[in-house]
Protein backbone atom coordinates (compact mmCIF):
# COMPACT_ATOMS: atom_id res chain seq x y z
CA UNK A 1 0.00 0.00 0.00
CA UNK A 2 2.76 2.44 0.90
CA UNK A 3 4.19 2.28 -2.63
CA UNK A 4 1.22 4.31 -3.88
CA UNK A 5 1.48 6.98 -1.20
CA UNK A 6 2.91 10.46 -1.55
CA UNK A 7 6.43 10.99 -0.15
CA UNK A 8 4.95 12.77 2.90
CA UNK A 9 2.50 9.98 3.70
CA UNK A 10 5.06 7.27 3.05
CA UNK A 11 7.43 8.85 5.58
CA UNK A 12 4.55 9.38 8.01
CA UNK A 13 3.76 5.66 7.81
CA UNK A 14 7.39 4.80 8.57
CA UNK A 15 7.39 7.03 11.65
CA UNK A 16 3.95 5.98 12.88
CA UNK A 17 4.87 2.31 12.81
CA UNK A 18 7.40 2.96 15.58
CA UNK A 19 5.84 2.80 19.09
CA UNK A 20 7.69 5.81 20.46
CA UNK A 21 5.77 6.31 23.70
CA UNK A 22 7.48 8.93 25.89
CA UNK A 23 10.43 8.94 26.36
CA UNK A 24 11.25 6.14 23.91
CA UNK A 25 12.19 7.52 20.51
CA UNK A 26 12.02 4.02 18.95
CA UNK A 27 14.80 5.03 16.52
CA UNK A 28 12.66 7.69 14.83
CA UNK A 29 15.51 10.19 15.04
CA UNK A 30 17.88 7.73 13.36
CA UNK A 31 15.43 7.46 10.47
CA UNK A 32 15.11 11.24 10.24
CA UNK A 33 18.86 11.77 10.52
CA UNK A 34 19.45 9.30 7.71
CA UNK A 35 17.25 11.45 5.47
CA UNK A 36 18.86 14.74 6.51
CA UNK A 37 22.53 13.79 6.26
CA UNK A 38 22.55 13.37 2.44
CA UNK A 39 21.05 16.87 2.18
CA UNK A 40 24.12 18.34 3.84
CA UNK A 41 22.82 18.60 7.41
CA UNK A 42 25.34 18.25 10.19
CA UNK A 43 23.82 15.97 12.85
CA UNK A 44 24.25 16.17 16.61
CA UNK A 45 22.55 13.40 18.55
CA UNK A 46 22.21 14.66 22.12
CA UNK A 47 21.06 12.07 24.64
CA UNK A 48 20.07 13.31 28.09
CA UNK A 49 19.01 10.64 30.56
CA UNK A 50 16.40 8.50 28.81
CA UNK A 51 15.73 11.14 26.18
CA UNK A 52 17.02 11.27 22.62
CA UNK A 53 17.39 14.69 20.99
CA UNK A 54 18.59 15.74 17.56
CA UNK A 55 20.01 19.05 16.40
CA UNK A 56 20.61 19.07 12.65
CA UNK A 57 21.81 22.13 10.76
CA UNK A 58 22.50 22.89 7.10
CA UNK A 59 24.56 26.01 6.55
CA UNK A 60 26.56 28.34 8.80
CA UNK A 61 25.19 31.80 8.02
CA UNK A 62 22.16 33.64 9.31
CA UNK A 63 19.22 33.88 9.29
CA UNK A 64 18.66 30.46 10.83
CA UNK A 65 15.26 28.85 10.31
CA UNK A 66 14.42 25.87 12.52
CA UNK A 67 11.68 23.24 12.36
CA UNK A 68 11.00 21.99 15.90
CA UNK A 69 8.98 19.03 17.09
CA UNK A 70 8.84 15.75 18.96
CA UNK A 71 8.87 12.09 18.02
CA UNK A 72 7.35 10.84 21.28
CA UNK A 73 3.64 10.14 21.62
CA UNK A 74 1.27 9.60 24.53
CA UNK A 75 0.23 6.02 25.39
CA UNK A 76 -2.49 4.67 23.09
CA UNK A 77 -4.98 3.89 25.85
CA UNK A 78 -7.31 0.84 25.71
CA UNK A 79 -6.30 -1.08 22.61
CA UNK A 80 -9.74 -2.66 22.28
CA UNK A 81 -11.23 0.79 21.66
CA UNK A 82 -9.06 1.43 18.60
CA UNK A 83 -10.68 0.68 15.24
CA UNK A 84 -7.24 -0.25 13.93
CA UNK A 85 -4.04 -0.97 15.93
CA UNK A 86 -2.52 2.34 17.09
CA UNK A 87 0.93 1.60 15.67
CA UNK A 88 -0.27 0.11 12.40
CA UNK A 89 -1.11 3.23 10.37
CA UNK A 90 -3.85 2.97 7.80
CA UNK A 91 -5.99 5.25 5.66
CA UNK A 92 -9.70 4.64 5.98
CA UNK A 93 -12.47 5.03 3.43
CA UNK A 94 -12.99 8.67 4.42
CA UNK A 95 -9.35 9.50 3.70
CA UNK A 96 -8.23 9.72 7.33
CA UNK A 97 -4.80 8.53 8.38
CA UNK A 98 -5.29 6.70 11.69
CA UNK A 99 -2.50 6.02 14.19
CA UNK A 100 -1.17 7.29 17.48
CA UNK A 101 0.87 10.38 16.59
CA UNK A 102 -0.81 11.03 13.23
CA UNK A 103 -1.75 14.55 14.34
CA UNK A 104 0.55 14.99 17.34
CA UNK A 105 2.98 15.17 15.73
CA UNK A 106 4.65 12.66 13.44
CA UNK A 107 2.51 13.82 10.55
CA UNK A 108 4.01 17.30 10.90
CA UNK A 109 7.54 15.91 11.08
CA UNK A 110 7.02 14.00 7.84
CA UNK A 111 5.63 17.14 6.19
CA UNK A 112 8.61 19.19 7.42
CA UNK A 113 11.19 16.77 6.14
CA UNK A 114 9.66 16.39 2.69
CA UNK A 115 9.30 20.18 2.43
CA UNK A 116 12.99 20.61 3.23
CA UNK A 117 14.01 17.88 0.78
CA UNK A 118 12.10 19.65 -1.99
CA UNK A 119 13.36 23.09 -1.00
CA UNK A 120 17.01 22.00 -0.90
CA UNK A 121 16.67 20.17 -4.21
CA UNK A 122 15.31 23.33 -5.83
CA UNK A 123 17.65 25.71 -3.98
CA UNK A 124 20.84 23.86 -3.08
CA UNK A 125 22.66 27.15 -2.51
CA UNK A 126 19.94 28.84 -0.49
CA UNK A 127 20.99 31.73 1.78
CA UNK A 128 20.98 31.40 5.55
CA UNK A 129 20.67 28.07 7.34
CA UNK A 130 18.06 25.40 7.96
CA UNK A 131 17.79 23.30 11.11
CA UNK A 132 15.74 20.66 12.89
CA UNK A 133 15.35 20.52 16.68
CA UNK A 134 13.63 17.27 17.60
CA UNK A 135 13.13 15.52 20.93
CA UNK A 136 11.49 12.44 22.45
CA UNK A 137 10.56 14.28 25.67
CA UNK A 138 7.72 16.68 24.83
CA UNK A 139 4.78 14.60 26.04
CA UNK A 140 6.55 13.69 29.30
CA UNK A 141 8.34 15.76 31.95
CA UNK A 142 10.04 17.89 29.26
CA UNK A 143 13.17 18.34 31.36
CA UNK A 144 15.71 16.51 29.17
CA UNK A 145 14.39 17.46 25.77
CA UNK A 146 14.14 20.74 23.89
CA UNK A 147 15.26 22.78 26.87
CA UNK A 148 18.56 20.86 26.99
CA UNK A 149 19.18 21.40 23.27
CA UNK A 150 18.45 25.12 23.68
CA UNK A 151 20.89 25.30 26.59
CA UNK A 152 23.49 23.53 24.40
CA UNK A 153 22.97 26.07 21.61
CA UNK A 154 23.00 29.05 23.98
CA UNK A 155 26.27 27.89 25.52
CA UNK A 156 27.97 28.29 22.15
CA UNK A 157 25.92 31.37 21.19
CA UNK A 158 24.12 29.66 18.32
CA UNK A 159 20.92 31.62 17.76
CA UNK A 160 17.68 30.59 16.05
CA UNK A 161 16.06 33.49 14.19
CA UNK A 162 12.82 31.82 13.09
CA UNK A 163 11.26 28.67 14.52
CA UNK A 164 8.20 26.75 13.40
CA UNK A 165 6.90 24.18 15.88
CA UNK A 166 4.78 21.54 14.17
CA UNK A 167 2.20 21.17 16.94
CA UNK A 168 -1.36 20.57 15.71
CA UNK A 169 -2.59 24.16 15.69
CA UNK A 170 -5.41 23.96 13.16
CA UNK A 171 -9.05 23.97 14.26
CA UNK A 172 -11.20 22.65 11.40
CA UNK A 173 -9.03 23.03 8.29
CA UNK A 174 -5.29 22.84 7.95
CA UNK A 175 -3.79 26.30 8.31
CA UNK A 176 -6.91 28.02 9.66
CA UNK A 177 -5.12 28.83 12.94
CA UNK A 178 -1.51 29.72 13.75
CA UNK A 179 -0.39 29.76 17.37
CA UNK A 180 1.84 32.81 17.69
CA UNK A 181 2.22 32.54 21.44
CA UNK A 182 1.23 30.57 24.51
CA UNK A 183 0.18 31.36 28.05
CA UNK A 184 2.53 30.62 30.91
CA UNK A 185 1.88 27.66 33.20
CA UNK A 186 2.41 27.87 36.96
CA UNK A 187 1.42 24.92 39.13
CA UNK A 188 1.32 24.50 42.88
CA UNK A 189 0.96 21.84 45.56
CA UNK A 190 -0.70 23.36 48.61
CA UNK A 191 -0.62 21.43 51.91
CA UNK A 192 -2.94 22.86 54.56
CA UNK A 193 -2.20 21.51 58.04
CA UNK A 194 -4.77 20.76 60.74
CA UNK A 195 -5.19 18.17 63.46
CA UNK A 196 -6.73 14.74 62.98
CA UNK A 197 -9.45 13.65 65.38
CA UNK A 198 -12.87 12.10 65.86
CA UNK A 199 -15.77 13.82 64.11
CA UNK A 200 -17.82 13.56 67.30
CA UNK A 201 -15.27 15.72 69.14
CA UNK A 202 -14.49 18.55 66.70
CA UNK A 203 -13.22 20.76 69.52
CA UNK A 204 -10.32 18.33 69.92
CA UNK A 205 -9.48 18.43 66.21
CA UNK A 206 -8.68 21.09 63.61
CA UNK A 207 -10.29 20.46 60.24
CA UNK A 208 -8.08 21.83 57.41
CA UNK A 209 -10.85 21.36 54.84
CA UNK A 210 -13.17 23.71 56.68
CA UNK A 211 -10.42 26.26 57.23
CA UNK A 212 -9.24 26.19 53.59
CA UNK A 213 -12.66 26.22 51.90
CA UNK A 214 -13.15 29.98 52.02
CA UNK A 215 -9.61 30.65 50.80
CA UNK A 216 -10.02 28.25 47.87
CA UNK A 217 -13.33 29.83 46.95
CA UNK A 218 -11.72 33.27 46.97
CA UNK A 219 -8.83 32.03 44.81
CA UNK A 220 -11.32 30.61 42.31
CA UNK A 221 -13.31 33.86 42.21
CA UNK A 222 -10.30 36.20 41.99
CA UNK A 223 -9.87 38.30 38.85
CA UNK A 224 -6.15 38.02 38.26
CA UNK A 225 -6.04 40.26 35.19
CA UNK A 226 -8.14 41.22 32.20
CA UNK A 227 -5.82 39.74 29.59
CA UNK A 228 -4.87 41.83 26.57
CA UNK A 229 -5.30 41.93 22.79
CA UNK A 230 -3.26 38.75 22.40
CA UNK A 231 -4.09 36.74 25.54
CA UNK A 232 -7.27 35.88 27.44
CA UNK A 233 -7.46 36.65 31.15
CA UNK A 234 -5.32 34.57 33.47
CA UNK A 235 -7.18 31.51 34.74
CA UNK A 236 -6.95 29.59 38.04
CA UNK A 237 -8.05 25.96 38.17
CA UNK A 238 -8.00 23.40 41.00
CA UNK A 239 -7.16 20.01 39.53
CA UNK A 240 -6.95 17.75 42.60
CA UNK A 241 -8.09 17.82 46.23
CA UNK A 242 -7.32 15.11 48.76
CA UNK A 243 -7.86 14.80 52.49
CA UNK A 244 -8.78 12.21 55.08
CA UNK A 245 -8.31 8.52 55.69
CA UNK A 246 -11.36 7.36 53.78
CA UNK A 247 -13.35 6.90 56.98
CA UNK A 248 -16.47 8.99 57.61
CA UNK A 249 -15.76 9.45 61.32
CA UNK A 250 -12.25 10.92 61.13
CA UNK A 251 -11.43 14.61 60.83
CA UNK A 252 -8.51 14.87 58.41
CA UNK A 253 -5.17 16.16 59.60
CA UNK A 254 -4.04 17.54 56.24
CA UNK A 255 -5.55 18.82 53.02
CA UNK A 256 -3.62 18.59 49.74
CA UNK A 257 -4.68 20.80 46.85
CA UNK A 258 -3.13 20.88 43.38
CA UNK A 259 -3.88 23.91 41.24
CA UNK A 260 -2.62 25.66 38.14
CA UNK A 261 -2.48 29.15 36.67
CA UNK A 262 -2.46 29.70 32.92
CA UNK A 263 -1.27 33.28 32.79
CA UNK A 264 -0.86 36.05 30.28
CA UNK A 265 1.91 38.56 29.76
CA UNK A 266 0.03 40.93 32.09
CA UNK A 267 1.45 39.11 35.13
CA UNK A 268 4.67 37.45 36.19
CA UNK A 269 4.95 34.13 37.97
CA UNK A 270 6.35 35.95 40.98
CA UNK A 271 3.31 38.23 41.17
CA UNK A 272 0.96 35.25 41.08
CA UNK A 273 2.88 33.55 43.85
CA UNK A 274 2.89 36.66 46.02
CA UNK A 275 -0.82 37.35 45.56
CA UNK A 276 -1.74 33.73 46.26
CA UNK A 277 0.31 33.49 49.41
CA UNK A 278 -0.97 36.85 50.68
CA UNK A 279 -4.53 35.57 50.27
CA UNK A 280 -3.74 32.34 52.11
CA UNK A 281 -2.11 34.33 54.89
CA UNK A 282 -5.18 36.55 55.26
CA UNK A 283 -7.22 33.43 55.97
CA UNK A 284 -4.83 32.41 58.72
CA UNK A 285 -3.96 29.06 57.24
CA UNK A 286 -1.10 26.89 58.45
CA UNK A 287 0.27 25.74 55.12
CA UNK A 288 3.19 24.77 52.93
CA UNK A 289 3.25 25.46 49.20
CA UNK A 290 5.50 24.19 46.44
CA UNK A 291 5.53 25.99 43.10
CA UNK A 292 6.39 24.58 39.67
CA UNK A 293 6.87 26.95 36.74
CA UNK A 294 6.40 24.89 33.57
CA UNK A 295 6.77 27.77 31.16
CA UNK A 296 6.60 31.52 30.74
CA UNK A 297 4.17 33.17 28.34
CA UNK A 298 5.61 34.08 24.95
CA UNK A 299 4.36 36.03 21.98
CA UNK A 300 5.47 36.55 18.38
CA UNK A 301 3.05 39.33 17.53
CA UNK A 302 4.33 40.44 14.15
CA UNK A 303 7.33 40.16 11.90
CA UNK A 304 8.78 38.15 9.07
CA UNK A 305 7.78 34.69 10.35
CA UNK A 306 4.12 35.41 11.08
CA UNK A 307 3.73 37.30 7.80
CA UNK A 308 5.45 34.57 5.77
CA UNK A 309 3.28 31.89 7.35
CA UNK A 310 0.14 33.89 6.59
CA UNK A 311 1.13 34.31 2.94
CA UNK A 312 2.14 30.65 2.56
CA UNK A 313 -1.16 29.40 3.95
CA UNK A 314 -3.13 31.67 1.64
CA UNK A 315 -1.13 30.65 -1.43
CA UNK A 316 -1.59 26.93 -0.77
CA UNK A 317 -5.12 26.82 0.69
CA UNK A 318 -6.73 30.05 -0.54
CA UNK A 319 -7.86 30.86 2.99
CA UNK A 320 -6.80 33.42 5.55
CA UNK A 321 -5.46 32.28 8.89
CA UNK A 322 -6.16 33.44 12.43
CA UNK A 323 -3.60 34.08 15.14
CA UNK A 324 -4.19 32.46 18.53
CA UNK A 325 -2.46 32.00 21.88
CA UNK A 326 -4.96 29.48 23.26
CA UNK A 327 -4.30 25.96 24.43
CA UNK A 328 -1.69 24.38 26.63
CA UNK A 329 2.07 24.72 26.63
CA UNK A 330 4.47 23.62 23.90
CA UNK A 331 8.22 23.44 23.50
CA UNK A 332 8.03 26.88 21.93
CA UNK A 333 8.24 28.15 25.52
CA UNK A 334 11.88 27.05 25.66
CA UNK A 335 12.86 28.54 22.30
CA UNK A 336 11.13 31.93 22.41
CA UNK A 337 13.14 33.30 25.39
CA UNK A 338 16.31 33.09 23.27
CA UNK A 339 14.94 35.88 21.08
CA UNK A 340 13.62 33.69 18.27
CA UNK A 341 10.36 34.40 16.48
CA UNK A 342 8.21 31.32 17.13
CA UNK A 343 4.96 30.08 15.62
CA UNK A 344 3.11 26.79 15.79
CA UNK A 345 1.58 25.48 12.59
CA UNK A 346 0.38 21.94 12.14
CA UNK A 347 -2.64 19.78 11.32
CA UNK A 348 -6.13 19.76 12.84
CA UNK A 349 -6.04 19.07 16.57
CA UNK A 350 -9.53 17.55 16.99
CA UNK A 351 -8.36 14.03 17.98
CA UNK A 352 -4.98 14.57 19.64
CA UNK A 353 -4.34 12.30 22.66
CA UNK A 354 -7.63 10.50 21.95
CA UNK A 355 -8.32 6.89 21.08
CA UNK A 356 -8.46 6.58 17.28
CA UNK A 357 -6.31 9.67 16.68
CA UNK A 358 -6.59 10.64 13.04
CA UNK A 359 -5.84 13.34 10.50
CA UNK A 360 -6.90 13.73 6.88
CA UNK A 361 -4.14 12.25 4.75
CA UNK A 362 -4.48 15.03 2.21
CA UNK A 363 -4.01 17.58 4.99
CA UNK A 364 -0.46 16.31 5.54
CA UNK A 365 0.33 16.69 1.85
CA UNK A 366 -1.05 20.23 1.98
CA UNK A 367 0.87 20.96 5.18
CA UNK A 368 4.11 19.98 3.46
CA UNK A 369 3.31 22.39 0.63
CA UNK A 370 2.69 25.16 3.17
CA UNK A 371 6.01 24.48 4.88
CA UNK A 372 7.88 24.56 1.57
CA UNK A 373 6.12 27.77 0.53
CA UNK A 374 6.97 29.28 3.92
CA UNK A 375 10.66 28.66 3.28
CA UNK A 376 10.30 30.26 -0.14
CA UNK A 377 8.63 33.29 1.42
CA UNK A 378 11.23 33.74 4.14
CA UNK A 379 14.34 33.25 2.08
CA UNK A 380 13.10 35.16 -0.97
CA UNK A 381 13.96 38.31 1.01
CA UNK A 382 17.51 36.98 1.38
CA UNK A 383 18.21 36.82 -2.36
CA UNK A 384 17.05 33.22 -2.87
CA UNK A 385 18.74 31.86 -6.00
Amino acid sequence: MTSSLSPTLKLAFELLQRPSVTPDDAACLELIGARLAPLGFKLEHLRCGEVDNLWARRGESSPLFCFAGHTDVVPPGPLQRWKTPPFEPSIDAEGYLRARGAADMKGSIAAMLIAVENFVQNHPDHPGSLAFLLTSDEEGPAVNGTIKVVEHLEARQEKIDWCLVGEPSSSSKVGDVIKNGRRGSLGARLLVKGKQGHVAYPHLADNPVHKAAAALAELAAEVWDEGNEFFPATSFQISNIHAGTGATNVVPGELEVLFNFRFSTELTAEQLQQRTQALLDRHGLNYEIQWTLSGLPFLTAAGALVEAADRAIYKVTGQKTQLSTSGGTSDGRFIAPTGAQVVELGPVNATIHQVNERVLAEDLNQLSEIYEELLQELFSDCSLP
